[in-house]
């Protein structure tokens, strides 16, 4: 099998590992790719998020599947472009991809489906924002309605703050609070069966303690040794098999991975936000546990053929991945900086560049992910920061309790 992996990051690095270790895969092509992805596969410069651009590419390579990693691309239309030359590809087409593209849609689809999830409403102005505000109460969830690379939410007890956000996002989804420890579950989907994978939770907050701006991403662990017994059952019967069948009723029927943010609250799961691609940086931890091949899996799903998949197979333990940041992130991230210590089994690349001569530097905000496996999450965690201690670069920051809390039975479920 010939695969072409779109997007350039840590999500797509942690793509890339998974894709090349699958036997079936006798070729790997990456565009734009990273220096992590380019010890993987071959790498091409492609605009991702323009469809024809990548089409084209696609039918050059004569590649058997195309895997979408981003979201903007998804949004544009890139996987309808693949689709119309006769490439299976692995993501929605942009009407699905609207789950994500706007929280508005993805609401109004939730309603339809009766999916459990937060109140919320679509506001425009300071007097519809007041409202909404009002009507909820602190602690306020302001949420641009469009893409914000998972940087489009506040969740705040200021209400000038909330109030702010909103004005610079101009249309928001304000929603009702959650409280809740948060989960990730991400399904594979042909738009008619649905494969589960194992439940994550990330860290989205910048600081220790859950402390700071919203980031898109810190850290992650799975497995999740406190959730519910039989979480992923309900949250499919309630959640995934209701939204899917409600996309089908639609005529724009969701096929590729579909995310589900959720919050374990004292009345059972809510949805908290729809994505149309793998999160980032759960696919790190995800996908070091997964066993079954990962191209054969997404193969089945681009070609309508998942019910026919074999049932996964997952490594026994946990993995734990923890995000090493440049300075300024997530502001204005400082660029450029020489980066020692990245060139190991585990190091993630997310945003990196290398010159000609050689030389590793940052390049983006969220910059390297030690990622580990361990016998279990205690073990895991141990062996990603002892990775993320071998990183040098200059005014780098992560955070110190990524999975601290799961390790030492610090999570609780609300009454």
């Amino acid at each position: 099998m010939r695969v072409l992996l779109l997007g350039g990051g840590g999500r797509e690095h942690a793509l890339a590992l998974g894709l090349a270790a699958d036997p079936a895969v006798q070729t790997l092509i990456a565009a734009p790719g990273n220096p992590g992805i380019a010890a993987l596969a071959d790498i091409r410069d492609v605009v991702a998020a323009d469809p024809g651009a990548v089409a084209a590419l696609a039918v050059e390579t004569g590649v058997d599947l195309v895997v979408v990693g981003p979201e903007a691309p998804l949004v544009a239309g890139v996987a309808d472009a693949v689709r119309a030359k006769g490439i299976p590809v692995f993501g929605p087409s942009a009407e699905a991809a609207r789950l994500e593209g706007s929280k508005t849609f993805a609401k109004d689809v939730m309603t339809a489906a009766g999916v459990p999830t937060a109140g919320a409403y679509t506001c425009t102005d300071a007097d519809s924002v007041a409202a909404a505000l009002d009507a909820f109460g602190a602690p306020y969830v302001v949420k641009n309605d469009g893409l914000a690379a998972g940087k489009g939410v506040v969740v705040t007890d200021d209400r000038a703050s909330a109030e702010e956000h909103a004005r610079e996002c101009g249309r928001v989804v304000i929603e009702e609070y959650l409280a809740g420890p948060e989960v990730s579950l991400f399904v594979v989907t042909d738009g008619e069966a649905a494969v589960p994978l194992l439940p994550a939770q990330d860290f989205k907050r910048v600081g220790d303690g859950d402390t700071g701006p919203n980031t898109g991403g810190m850290g992650a662990y799975a497995p999740l040794p406190w959730a519910p017994p039989g979480l992923v059952d309900e949250v499919m019967r309630d959640v995934v098999h209701p939204t899917l069948a409600e996309m089908r009723r639609r005529g724009t029927p969701f096929a590729g991975l579909l995310y589900v943010g959720l919050a374990i609250t004292a009345s059972g799961p809510r949805v908290i936000e729809f994505n149309a691609r793998f999160g980032d940086p759960e696919t790190q931890v995800v996908l070091a546990l997964l066993e079954t091949p990962l191209a054969g899996l997404l193969h089945a799903a681009a070609t309508g053929t998942l019910a026919d998949h074999p049932p996964l197979r997952w490594r026994d333990g946990a993995a734990v991945t923890v995000v090493v940041a440049a300075e300024g992130y997530p502001a204005t991230p400082r660029a450029g900086d020489v980066i020692a210590g990245a060139d190991r089994p585990g190091v993630i690349h997310a945003g990196t560049r290398r010159d000609a001569d050689g030389t590793l530097r940052s390049a983006g905000g969220r910059v390297l992910c030690g990622t580990a496996t361990g016998s279990d999450l205690a073990a895991a965690r141990d062996a990603a920061y002892e990775l993320v201690r071998g990183i040098e670069l200059a005014g780098s920051h992560h955070r110190t309790d990524i999975a601290a809390a799961a390790v030492e039975g610090r999570i609780t479920i609300p009454a």
